[in-house]
């Protein structure tokens, strides 16, 4: 189970934002899609961590906290690991291609994405971070093609700059923590310095609220769901980047993201909060 790493099953739940800015909560036919279409993600996803895990097991002995997973500790053999990763991929793909060809597509998008990531393009300066924020833009569009609705190109390009800012915090964390022996862990690292990401993470956070910002107030938006009140979970919005720029700086966490939402109490409450928000605001509750 620590294979898989259910706590980052979490990062899925991009799979359901088209469900609810849709506002097809209260379709059981999509409801059940976007469920479907998210687990498949989580069979999809661990077989890419089991499999950048089987890559690393070297490197993830130099890390404090990596070291101990279970392929860098020894504790689940390799060939164990490649078959349960063989058996993940097929039954994602099979998942998907049951549920829809357009689907299929993101998903297999995804793996493949990820498969070059973990191949050679994380070792690519900012190409890296791009990977992994591409990863989150196809979970929410195959969220979107799952129960056949139209992504807003807005909220496409905040999930892009909220997944470059998760990404570059992690980065920042790893170089704080390991210091000179960062570049040993991964490769990358030694083109990268702490001030350069300091600055694309101020840059990456503004752009996501500014398209966030402009995402709310678009006419498109307000057309679709019926309300201009969408302005009003912006708060939450600022707040919650904010905390976990302040988090990423005071070297109190960031080192993962999934980590950081589950023990950082005050950005738990945020996001449940904005979540919220949002669900109240499109079902007219400030009309």
């Amino acid at each position: 189970m620590r294979l898989l790493r259910p706590y980052q099953w979490i990062k899925n739940g991009v799979v359901l934002l088209p469900l609810v800015f849709a506002q097809e909560l209260n379709n059981p036919t999509a409801v059940t899609r976007a469920l479907a279409a998210t687990g498949i993600f989580c069979l999809i996803s661990c077989a890419v961590y089991i499999f950048n895990d089987l890559l690393d097991r070297d490197q993830d002995r130099l890390h404090p906290d990596k070291r101990n997973r279970p392929l860098a500790s020894g504790a689940v053999s390799v060939r164990t690991a490649a078959l349960l990763c063989v058996v993940l991929v097929t039954a994602g793909l099979t998942g998907a291609a049951a549920l829809s060809p357009r689907f299929s597509l993101a998903a297999f998008g995804y793996l493949a994405l990820m498969a070059a990531y973990s191949l050679g393009l994380k070792h690519l300066l900012l190409i890296d971070v791009i990977c992994v924020a591409l990863g989150f833009v196809l979970r929410a569009t195959g969220g979107a093609v799952a129960i056949d609705v139209r992504f807003s190109n807005w909220l496409v390009v905040c999930t892009l700059f909220l997944a470059l800012f998760l990404a570059l915090g992690k980065r920042r964390h790893e170089l704080a923590v390991l210091n000179a022996d960062a570049p040993a862990h991964r490769a990358v690292h030694d083109a990268y310095s702490v001030d350069f990401l300091d600055a694309m993470i101020l840059l990456v956070a503004g752009a996501a609220m500014v398209s966030y910002t402009i995402y709310t107030c678009s006419q498109e938006v307000v057309t679709r769901i019926g309300t201009d009140k969408m302005y009003l979970t912006l708060p939450f919005v600022v707040y919650g980047l904010g905390r976990y720029l302040w988090l990423i700086r005071q070297g109190r966490d960031g080192g993962d993201p999934s980590m950081t939402l589950l023990r950082d109490y005050p950005l738990t409450v945020t996001v449940f909060c904005w979540l919220a928000s949002c669900a109240l605001v499109m079902h007219g509750a400030f009309s």
